[in-house]
This record gives structure tokens, C-alpha cells and sequence, in this order.
């Protein structure tokens, strides 16, 4: 044990801002790389692709989709970023202070607290799962598709409980910057869901007697070993911490108080913004069979560059952002702030503009042969990966603050204006599942926009004119790129030929690699800093044997 406890120690150390940005990018990728060949198992499975005569089960890939939306929503609700961005600023405030026995009672009754919750959440959505589908999340389904997307979704609603108490575990690591197992636990999660997949559904047999028969059902019991798998990892990311578990609720705990107190409002924020994919996904299920998985494999391409630059980001900084207004020191919190948002948006806008232009080719890796209501899909969701990455840390720098009441007044002023657009544009406008994405991108500029003006106006000099110019500076330079990158694209367009992923990969690979160069060289050009590093890395890697 001691073996192991060393082992572990060693690996989960304490890491500044940018290493742990860096291993949350890393880990996510590898979650991302395995969640594409996850959806290209599926998709190749289930969803009908002319190359392949047409043939799959949409209806049973349909049913999947929606039977993640209420142990998803419930999920969300009550725990998801809501513990994380409440818990943590509180669990500082008491290791700052030195008083760690609070900070323990903090996290043990959390954790305890939240188990019951959502022990009490998944019974009764196996309860109520059957009026649920029928009559809110997919009220355009057949009844075939009906019945399976209620059995889907008894089987995924233990979700909230596993995922309650390994994100509890996980923030506990987060807060004192620990974030090694917290980043794993996805790729876990994810290799669970390819095992269910490719192992499950054929069947499970053991000692000759069939225990289970397979099918798409068997995707559902790989979810479950997935949720399983990570939260041992998240376990297992405690040893060495001195994590004092206690099976109590220390109710007279002003820290567990506090945070029960910040809670109510952020899970209404999260169930509110959550809210948007169930109208979407019942909208959607009112279209042709295999529009709600579609929509819901554009939206996941979408928040692919999200996850590995907004929320990555942001997670790795929030902490420090804590400590220092735990410090007194806003004025730090205010250049950290600043920084941050200047990597983010140095990222995200080349990388909204090729997704915008390669969107065919990022399709083609999740479902073979491409699909073009899908690439158009992605299309009207590319300008919301840039204020979708900025959303993260901007909607933290509140919660930093144990300001909750601000980004949910304005979360649910967004989430009113994308329903209204979403109905409008798909019933009113007759867009069909464009008139989705077009909702979603257009209430992600107003959403970001209004956070900015009010924590700019709160503590003063946030978006100067270096800011500005610096963004200005950005914009040019991808400007520039996103000429490049088209020309590249119908350079290395794809053919007829190109249903596989090794056919489309090294096109992709080669208009990506130029696309990204070009734009680090234009970033040297107009002096932007964020590049110094990576391209100081790129000399070191590729010239220093030269000098030598």
C-alpha cells in the first residue's frame, strides 16, 4: 500500500496554472480522440450511409441520444459545474485560513450529502422514466422507439449517483491544484462506453449461460462501466491528499452551509442552460428519423475545441483565481483574467475558422462517408466555439468572486432568447435543424458579451485598450489564415472516394498544419505574445541540433 500511495503522490503533484492547462488539454484530447472513434463505431453501426446501401437503425440510435437527456439534466442540475465553481472558492477560503479540519468536514459532508441526493434523483428517474420520454424529451418518437429509449434510459439513470460522488472526489483534487487523476477519469469514462460498444452488445455469456443479448442495449451497460471506471480513478486521485472521510453530514459546518446556500442558484443556472438541449432535442425529434443524433453529433464536434481550450483553460485557472481574491489581491485577478482571456480567444478564433472551412472532413471522421446535413449543422456552430470558450472564464470570474446571481440572471435571459429563436427560426422560419444551431451561435455572442460588460464594470480596466488591440491583432491574423485555409481546403477537397478515415486524415492533417503556421507566423508578425512560447518550443525541437 505504501508502494502504491507513493506512486500515486508522486503523479498527482501540485502543478501551476500552465501545466495543469496543459494536461487538462492533453487528457481531453486523448477523451476527444476516443469519443470520435466511440461516435464512428455508433454512427457506422446505426446511422444509414448511402456507400453502405442505406442500411442502420436510426430510430435505436435516436432512443440512445435521448436517453441521456434527464440522467444527463439531473446531473447537471445538481451537481456537474455547480459543485466545482461553488465548492471550491469555499474549500480555499478554509485551507487559506489553516483551518483544515473545516475544510475536511466541508468536503465529507458534500460528499455525503450529494450521494443521498442523487441516490434518491436515479431511482426516480427509473420511476418516471416512461412519461419523461414520451411526453417531454421526444414526444415525436414511434412507439417502438419510444420503449427503447425508456429502457435506455433505466439502465444510464445510475449515472448521477457515480458521477455525484467522482466529481465531489474530483474537485476535492481540483482545489488544491492536484490534476492528474481528475484528467484521466474521462478517457476512462469514454473507453467504458467503446468496451459496451464493441464487447456488450454482441452479448454476455458467462459460463455458457447468456446473461444479456446484446444489441444497442448493450452501448447502455457500457455507459454504466464507464461511469464506474471513473470514479475509481477519482478515488484513486485522493491517496496522499489526507482526505479525512467521515460517513457524516456536518450540517453545523458554516463552509458546508455556505455552499449548500451557492448551490441552489448555480444548478438552476446549469438546469436552466441545459434546458436548451431538451427543447432542442424535442424539437428535433419531430423531424426525420436520425435528426436527433445528427444535431447532437454537430453540437459534440462543436464542443470538441470548446472542452480543450474554454473549459480546459478556465478549470486550470480557477483555482488560482480563488486564491488570489482569498488574497485581497484583485488587482491579480484582474491580469490573470486578462491573460487568460487572451490565450482563449488566440486559440479558439483560428480554430472556430477551421472548423468553419473543414467541416466536411471532421464529420467524415465520426460517421463514414460524411453526412451534409451534419457538416452544414456544424457550419452554423462554428462562431459559437469562440464565445463558448470565452463563456467558461468569463462566467468563472463571477463564481470566483461567490458571485452566482449575476451569470444566472443572465443565463436564464439567454436560455429564454434561444428557446424563443430555436422555435421561431425551426417552426416559424421552417429552417428545419439549422434554425438550431443558428439559435445556439446567436446567444452565444449576447451571453459572453453582457458577462464581459458587467465584470469590466465591476472591477474597472478589464477590456483596456491593449486588450482590445491585442484582440484586434488576433482577428487580422486569422483573417489572414482563414484565406489560406480555403484555399487549402479546395486544394485537397474531398472526393467520393474519401469515405475512410486514413483517406480524409492526411488532408485534413495537411490543411490544419498550414492553416495553424501560417497563423503563428502572422502572430509573431503583429507581435502577439501568446505565441512566443510555442514557436521558442518549435526552434528548440527542430534547430537547436542544428547549432550545435
Amino acid at each position: 500500500m505504501g508502494r502504491v500511495r507513493s506512486v500515486v503522490t508522486r503523479a498527482n503533484q501540485r502543478l501551476s496554472v500552465q501545466l495543469a492547462a496543459g494536461l487538462l488539454a492533453g487528457a481531453t484530447l486523448i477523451s476527444l480522440l476516443l469519443g470520435f472513434f466511440r461516435d464512428r463505431l455508433l454512427n457506422s453501426a446505426y446511422l444509414p450511409n448511402e456507400a453502405a446501401g442505406l442500411h442502420g437503425y436510426p430510430a435505436g440510435i435516436d432512443a440512445y441520444t435521448a436517453a441521456f437527456t434527464v440522467p444527463d439534466f439531473m446531473f447537471f442540475i445538481l451537481v456537474s459545474g455547480a459543485l466545482s465553481v461553488t465548492f471550491i472558492p469555499v474549500f480555499n477560503q478554509r485551507l487559506a485560513s489553516g483551518n483544515k479540519k473545516s475544510a475536511w468536514e466541508l468536503s465529507t459532508s458534500l460528499l455525503n450529502f450529494m450521494a443521498i441526493l442523487t441516490l434518491i434523483t436515479s431511482l426516480l428517474i427509473i420511476i418516471f422514466a416512461e412519461p419523461l420520454i414520451r411526453y417531454l424529451i421526444a414526444p415525436g418518437f414511434d412507439e417502438s422507439t419510444t420503449a427503447l429509449a425508456v429502457s435506455m434510459t433505466r439502465v444510464i439513470a445510475v449515472n448521477p449517483f457515480l458521477f455525484a460522488i467522482a466529481t465531489v472526489l474530483a474537485s476535492v483534487q481540483q482545489a488544491v491544484g492536484r490534476f492528474t487523476f481528475f484528467a484521466i477519469a474521462p478517457v476512462l469514462y469514454n473507453i467504458g462506453i467503446i468496451i459496451g460498444l464493441t464487447v456488450f452488445t454482441g452479448g454476455i455469456t458467462i459460463f455458457g449461460q447468456q446473461i444479456f443479448e446484446g444489441g444497442i442495449m448493450g452501448v447502455a451497460l457500457g455507459v454504466v462501466l464507464g461511469s464506474v471506471l471513473q470514479l475509481i480513478v477519482s478515488t484513486i486521485g485522493l491517496i496522499g491528499l489526507g482526505f479525512d472521510y467521515r460517513f457524516k453530514i456536518y450540517w453545523k459546518n458554516k463552509g458546508f452551509r455556505k455552499v449548500l446556500g451557492l448551490l441552489p442558484i448555480r444548478s438552476l443556472d446549469q438546469g436552466m442552460d441545459y434546458l436548451v438541449g431538451m427543447v432542442e432535442i424535442n424539437l428535433a425529434s419531430r423531424m426525420a428519423e436520425g435528426t436527433v443524433r445528427i444535431y447532437n453529433q454537430a453540437v459534440t464536434l462543436h464542443m470538441a475545441p470548446i472542452n480543450l481550450i474554454g473549459v480546459a483553460i478556465s478549470t486550470a485557472a480557477f483555482p488560482r483565481m480563488t486564491e488570489r481574491l482569498g488574497e485581497g489581491r484583485t488587482d491579480l485577478f484582474k491580469s490573470e483574467l486578462q491573460a487568460v482571456l487572451r490565450v482563449i480567444v488566440w486559440l479558439a478564433m483560428p480554430v472556430a475558422t477551421i472548423t468553419f472551412f473543414t467541416r466536411g472532413y471532421l464529420v467524415n471522421f465520426i460517421k463514414n462517408g460524411g453526412d451534409a446535413l451534419m457538416a452544414g449543422l456544424l457550419g452554423t456552430l462554428a462562431i459559437a466555439i469562440l464565445f463558448r470558450s470565452i463563456y467558461f472564464i468569463a462566467a468563472r470570474s463571477f463564481y470566483a468572486q461567490q458571485d452566482a446571481k449575476t451569470p444566472l440572471f443572465i443565463s436564464i435571459f439567454a436560455i429564454i432568447v434561444n428557446i424563443v429563436f430555436a422555435v421561431w427560426f425551426v417552426m416559424g422560419l421552417n429552417m428545419g435543424p439549422y434554425g438550431l444551431g443558428f439559435a445556439q451561435s446567436t446567444v452565444a455572442i449576447l451571453e459572453v458579451v453582457v458577462l464581459l460588460f458587467i465584470m469590466n464594470r465591476r472591477i474597472g480596466g478589464l477590456i483596456d485598450k491593449p486588450l482590445i488591440n491585442a484582440v484586434g491583432r488576433m482577428a487580422s491574423a486569422t483573417a489572414i489564415m482563414s484565406v489560406v485555409c480555403y484555399t487549402m481546403v479546395q486544394l485537397f477537397q474531398l472526393q467520393n472516394v474519401d469515405n475512410s478515415f486514413l483517406a480524409t486524415f492526411p488532408k485534413f492533417v495537411l490543411i490544419v498544419a498550414v492553416s495553424i503556421g501560417t497563423y503563428l507566423l502572422l502572430s509573431r508578425l503583429f507581435s502577439l505574445k501568446e505565441a512566443d512560447p510555442i514557436l521558442a518550443r518549435f526552434r528548440q525541437l527542430f534547430f537547436a541540433r542544428v547549432r550545435q
